[in-house]
């Protein structure tokens, strides 16, 4: 059986990039700060970044597969379209999920990103898999090149993206969200021939062209529209609050904030907590989480860099993930080859020690006078 020609419209094709890039940014921006939100709030961002990422790929197809251009007429089923639809957004929550429930460690970051283009690829087929009336015949080098492309792109935009979550970065993750997206579809494509079928095995309802491009429209407008509340909650903001800090003139010079302080956000806005001010520090992924005695706060040192800064100040470092203000310290507790530093307030968690920390951390705690009670 002979093969059919075809070709893509250079419009829709222009489309289906730029709803690509859009998505991106919407779902890699919903993803940012998560670790100073609620869970309940972490949740909901972390499902409407799936909906507007693995949305966003199916969209960017479908827009393409309304420009190709066939010598014959042919329609979609609409189960499998809506399947490879749903499939797209599951597969894109799980790479999500592996980034923000589990320890972000390089392993998961590459992981995570691996998963997304999966994700690409199994929506692009199965979304192939809904034509009708014709069937397309895929060739060696267009799934090995276009699946190789699309899990190395996913895993730099992964890396970039999350490396340090600036916009520069999560706008360079975005370029290579899009550009993974738009190689895997279009590779596979070069790489793809159509044959006219007799008939069809319908799975579910027929969907032609133009239903087609009502829903893919609809769904557009949505992600464009996320895209929007998306750019002035996380973006104007922030502007807006340092704009309205300043005042219009100063009659003289204020003195600079001290050198050392902890620079937090809070609602949105930043603030510089005194290092006196704090009871703990732990790590959270690349971030780290401030504790004073009322509120807990996300600041953007690693502890790497918590740890230069801080313990030159006295603060003790009673475990990878934390740094401990021993002032604060009211009792230190000891299991066996576990130790734990407790604080004023029941709120307030304690902080763990580490098994190597033991002896340095119940010494330094000596020496602090009436700093801590051992039980």
């Amino acid at each position: 059986m002979e093969t059919l020609p075809f070709t893509h419209s250079a419009f829709l094709t222009a489309m289906a990039g730029l709803v690509a890039l859009v998505s991106g940014f919407t779902g890699l921006s919903l993803t940012r700060d998560l670790s100073s939100k609620t869970m309940f709030d972490k949740k909901v961002s972390i499902a409407l970044a799936s909906i507007a990422l693995g949305g966003g790929i199916w969209a960017m197809h479908f827009i393409s597969m309304l420009g190709l251009q066939l010598p014959i007429l042919f329609f979609y089923d609409a189960a499998i379209t809506l399947i490879s639809a749903l499939t797209a957004i599951l597969i894109v929550g799980a790479a999500l999920i592996l980034l923000h429930f589990t320890n972000r460690t390089p392993l998961v970051i590459t992981l995570a990103g691996a998963v997304l283009g999966i994700g690409i690829l199994v929506m692009h087929y199965i979304g192939m898999a809904g034509l009708e009336l014709c069937r397309a015949i895929y060739t060696p080098f267009g799934l090995l090149v276009s699946s190789i492309l699309a899990v190395g792109l996913c895993i730099l935009a992964i890396w970039v993206a999350y490396g340090e979550r600036t916009n520069r970065n999560i706008v360079l993750g975005t370029l290579c969200f899009a550009m993974a997206v738009c190689s895997a579809h279009f590779l596979a494509m070069f790489g793809t021939a159509f044959q006219a079928l007799p008939g069809a095995n319908e799975f579910g309802p027929r969907m032609d062209n133009e239903t087609l491009a009502l829903g893919v429209i609809l769904f557009s407008f949505v992600i464009f529209g996320a895209c929007l509340w998306v750019s002035v909650t996380y973006l104007v903001p922030s502007t807006q609050q340092e704009e309205v800090a300043l005042p219009a003139a100063r009659p003289k010079a204020e003195p600079a904030p001290p050198l050392l302080q902890i620079p937090c956000e809070r609602d949105g806005g930043k603030v510089f907590i005194a290092p006196a001010e704090v009871l703990f520090v732990r790590a959270d992924g690349h971030y780290t989480q401030v504790y004073t005695q009322t509120e807990r706060l996300f600041c953007v040192w690693p502890v790497t860099e918590a740890s230069k800064r801080l313990e030159p100040l006295g603060f003790l470092k009673t475990h990878r993930s934390y740094l401990v203000n021993p002032t604060y310290v009211v009792r230190f507790e000891r299991n066996k080859d576990k130790g734990r530093c407790i604080f004023d307030g029941d709120s307030v968690p304690p902080a763990p020690v580490s098994r190597s920390k033991l002896r340095d951390i119940q010494d330094a705690l000596a020496a602090q006078v009436g700093a801590f009670r051992a039980t």
